[in-house]
């Protein structure tokens, strides 16, 4: 335990500093200056001070008033030693943050007494500290190991929805990264950022509903297919929403509105403008982009060019403006993350590179 003692005066700081050192475990850390206690500050380190209150330069309220300026020092006690009586000088050390005094002459059985008191004081406070940090530690792995799980899950939900549909599996990642960048772009959070990124692969996890038959055809659906198809929305949620995890919460939500429109005329609910989610307005646009970027049995891919027009196009019909903004703005990254997920790339003609890659299903895009 490491005591900090400032008397300006020498005899009284080497019987203070004797005294100090016969108390079990405690060394004394004399200063006969209160000056030089404040440059060595904040590298100083004390556990309880003992401060004389008649000091040139900084009488003890003074001092005490800038040692509290700094946040490491300000749990630490401070007893003042004062030959002055006045309940006006004890109330200002009192409001200073002083917890007890010593009278002078002090008193060696006094202060031993005092001290044993006061050092029992901190270590207990120390031990409860260390406990109080041990458990934040262990709170923190809990925490990190539960989402290490929730990741684990979608990722083993991804590959359960992929059996069902093999091209799916590049796409979910895709939209994934690229709900991300967006959200990054949009100026939301890094915790929701990260989120988004984990719950949007998600997004069609209700297609493990949907007939073989109407999520495999290669031709184009009839209405009462792409009907069915509309379904594989509620069912995600379905699958979804009663989970106690936040990112699966966070997933249903995406899976439940992602294909709704800024305009009303989306489904599963037509929802518009900002009753929408936000979440699901960010997949929106990233799960079009992927899908348009992508060529399909029924289709060929789009050029980069084309598909940043048609979604240019729809800021305000299909897709919430601000979105729109957020994707234009993290386009650069966007076509970052494509390139490092090709699969067939294509150079076309005209000598303008259209990112092309082989995968996927989001059949209603067009």
């Amino acid at each position: 335990m490491r005591i900090l003692l400032v008397d300006d005066n020498k005899t009284n700081l080497i019987f203070l500093t004797k005294l100090v050192e016969k108390l079990p475990g405690c060394t004394a850390v004399p200063f006969g200056n209160p000056v030089d206690v404040l440059t060595a500050m904040p590298g100083l380190d004390f556990d309880i001070a003992i401060v004389d209150f008649q000091m040139p330069d900084y009488n003890g309220v003074e001092l005490l008033t800038e040692i509290m300026h700094f946040d490491k020092y300000r749990m630490r006690p401070v007893v003042f030693v004062t030959a002055d009586g006045d309940t006006s000088v004890r109330m200002s050390a009192l409001n200073a943050g002083a917890i007890d005094f010593l009278t002078k002459p002090v008193q060696p059985l006094e202060f031993q007494a005092r001290m044993r008191n006061l050092v029992a004081l901190v270590e207990a406070q120390n031990k409860l500290a260390d406990k109080a940090a041990w458990l934040r530690q262990e709170v923190d792995k809990a925490v990190l190991e539960l989402r290490a799980r929730e990741e684990e899950i979608i990722d083993r939900l991804a590959i359960a929805a992929s059996y069902k549909d093999a091209e799916t599996a590049k796409h979910t990642k895709r939209v994934g990264c690229y709900s991300e960048a967006i959200a990054i772009a949009y100026g939301l959070k890094p915790e929701f950022c990260s989120d988004i990124r984990l719950a949007s692969p998600m997004h069609d996890i209700g297609k493990v509903a949907i007939p073989d038959a109407v999520l495999l055809k290669k031709g184009k659906l009839t209405e009462q297919e792409f009907s069915a198809m509309q379904r594989h929305t509620i069912a995600g949620c379905d699958i979804l929403r009663e989970s106690k995890s936040s990112l699966l919460q966070l997933a249903a939500e995406i899976a439940g509105s992602h294909h709704e429109r800024w305009d009303g005329q989306g489904y599963p609910f037509r929802l518009s403008g900002e009753a929408i989610p936000l979440s699901g307005r960010i997949v929106a646009i990233a799960d079009n982009f992927d899908a348009l970027t992508t060529a399909r049995p029924y289709k060929e891919a789009w050029s980069v060019e084309r598909t940043v027009d048609h979604i240019r196009e729809r800021a305000g019909t299909q897709f919430d403006p601000h979105c729109v903004d957020a994707f234009l703005e993290a386009l650069p990254s966007i076509l970052k993350i494509m390139l490092e997920n090709l699969e067939q790339p294509v150079v076309a003609a005209h000598g303008d590179v259209n990112v092309t890659y082989q995968t996927i299903e989001y059949r209603e895009a067009i």
